[in-house]
């Protein structure tokens, strides 16, 4: 009986074709000779740079009673413009 052998072969680089605009490729290219890499390592350094940053936390406060209000505005809500704003939907 013949005995098939599988070798799975692991590719760290992968080759693929990216349509970019100008200005970013311009960037890229000064990036990466200042580096003294190539275009794709500073590709893929720049998209890792920009993903490790963390996303601001939202500004939610909560009121004694625990709700979440919005983040003040300087403006407060009155009971008129309230009317006001049910009237234009009438």
């Amino acid at each position: 009986m013949p005995v098939h052998i599988l070798y799975l072969v692991y590719y760290r680089d992968m080759r693929t074709n990216l349509n970019i605009d100008d200005d970013v490729h311009q960037i890229a290219s000064i990036y990466a000779t200042a580096k003294g890499i190539t275009l794709g390592a500073a590709i893929s350094e720049l998209i890792r740079k920009a993903e490790a940053v963390p996303a601001p936390a939202p500004d939610i406060r909560r009121s004694p009673n625990g709700l979440p209000c919005f983040p003040p505005t300087g403006r407060a809500l009155t009971r008129d413009m309230v009317k006001e704003a049910e009237s234009e939907i009438d």
